[in-house]
């Protein structure tokens, strides 16, 4: 029997779960989207207007750490027989999570235990993780540490892997598919779920500017691996004459040195800004200066041979 589902969620991610379970014949009682920062239409917000599904836009359910009773009972009135978390950034309180009598299933994008927490795309390619993969799990209330339904690892990390192309080029494929068959063993009685060992266990906290930060006295690799990690954002960075320089599109040639200091432009043209670094040079595509400037090609940054990121 078809259930009745209350998502929880945002981005493209979230719309194509969301509209995969509803094909696959589950009613949409609820659908629960944060605001829009800017003045694009969240993916699954458009999803759910344009399907008529009831739509909630809260910021959180919250209020100095307790649960907003209102938008409590809201929720309780939509009668929901499980909570789907396809992507989603706002904590929700158990008297939400634990309510349906499902509770709720939510997506992850590294192989937990390994890589809880909000980051944990940037962090596995910083730490110089070689291969990710995918859990499904139901929350508890600790962060990413509740009981799993379905894991599935094989995703290679590659030595241009960044944020972006990891998560959409090979775990949201992978995620979107683990999201719907799950939801489907729950709806059958078949789902099994397994209580996560802390064996390998690690939490990351969220990539901000002082995570973002380049250190020249770290290797060529490390730094590669700082710069895809926060690539696309919040954008891996150093200074040059006091304002920061964000870089992007980073690889390690093999077989280069110098004996410039690190942080040194080597040359800049078609092909990059060529990067000093310790042990191997770095080739970097594209630039963004300041606080308030555009991403653009290193070519056209006005860097050029001589100056130095520190």
């Amino acid at each position: 029997m078809p259930l009745k589902l209350a998502i929880f969620g945002q981005a493209p991610f979230g719309r194509d779960v969301t509209d995969r379970l509803a094909s696959a014949g589950h009613e949409i009682v609820g659908v629960h989207v944060p605001p829009d920062a800017g003045s694009r239409i969240d993916p699954l917000a458009a999803l759910a207007t344009e399907r008529e599904w009831p739509l909630f836009r809260y910021k959180g359910y919250r209020r100095k750490g307790a649960a907003i009773a209102d938008r409590v009972e809201e929720f309780l009135a939509l009668g929901a027989d499980l909570n789907v978390l396809p992507f989603t950034t706002v904590i929700l309180p158990p008297e939400i999570v634990d309510a349906p009598r499902h509770r709720s299933v939510c997506f992850h994008p590294s192989l937990l235990p390994a890589y809880r927490g909000g980051n944990a795309l940037a962090w596995q390619i910083i730490e110089g993780e070689t291969e990710s993969g995918i859990s499904v799990f139901q929350p508890d209330e600790g962060v990413d540490t509740g009981p799993l339904y379905f894991q599935k690892g094989g995703a290679e990390i590659s030595l241009t892997d960044n944020t972006a192309s990891l998560y959409f080029d090979k775990l949201y494929p992978m995620g979107v598919e683990a999201m719907v068959d799950v939801v489907a063993s729950i709806d059958s009685g078949s789902a099994r779920l397994k209580t996560q060992t802390e064996e390998g266990a690690s939490f990351q906290g969220l990539i901000d500017d002082a995570a973002a930060r380049l250190d020249f006295s770290a290797d060529a690799a490390s730094l590669d691996r700082r710069i895809r990690g926060c690539d696309p954002q919040p954008g891996a960075w150093a200074e040059l004459a006091g304002e920061p320089v964000r870089l992007h599109g980073s690889v390690c040639e093999a077989g280069s040195g110098t004996d410039q200091p690190p942080g040194t432009v080597l040359a800049v043209d078609e092909a990059g800004l060529r990067l000093a670094a310790k042990g191997r040079n770095l080739r970097i595509q594209k630039v963004r200066i300041g606080s308030t400037g555009a991403k653009c090609l290193a070519a056209e940054s006005g860097l050029k041979p001589g100056d130095r990121l520190v």
